[in-house]
């Protein structure tokens, strides 16, 4: 499940270039069909690991937002960035499941 999870997490990565932030569902639906079965959880996980190259993003506007000399402003900041990375990895997990169960659903219809 792991290694359909990370390539349907490596699809995702490259086709977001392409197909920006449908790419999700692209490597979700990769990942439900090489899975067979259990397509929800092994996009929203191909999702979920597609989404962690936002880390660093995420550290690097934090850090930014320490040198703000306004706390409060520094505050919403940091708020702000959370709350963008939460719904960017909610979103990309949902999009994820959406497409591990396409994948799942195109290989059963293929093989019968």
């Amino acid at each position: 499940m792991i290694l359909n999870a990370i390539i349907g997490a490596v699809v995702t990565v490259l086709s977001s270039f392409a197909i920006g932030p449908l790419a999700p569902i692209l490597g979700g639906s990769v990942a439900g069909y090489l899975q067979r079965r259990e397509g929800l959880s092994v996009g929203a996980l191909s999702g979920v690991i597609a989404s962690l190259p936002l880390v660093l993003l995420v550290l690097f506007a934090g850090a930014f937002f320490l040198f703000v000399p306004d706390q409060m402003l520094a505050g919403v900041g940091l708020f702000v960035v959370g709350a963008v990375f939460v719904v960017t990895l909610l979103l990309s997990a949902l999009l994820g499941a959406l497409g591990g169960y396409l994948g799942v659903y195109v290989r059963s219809e293929i093989t019968h």
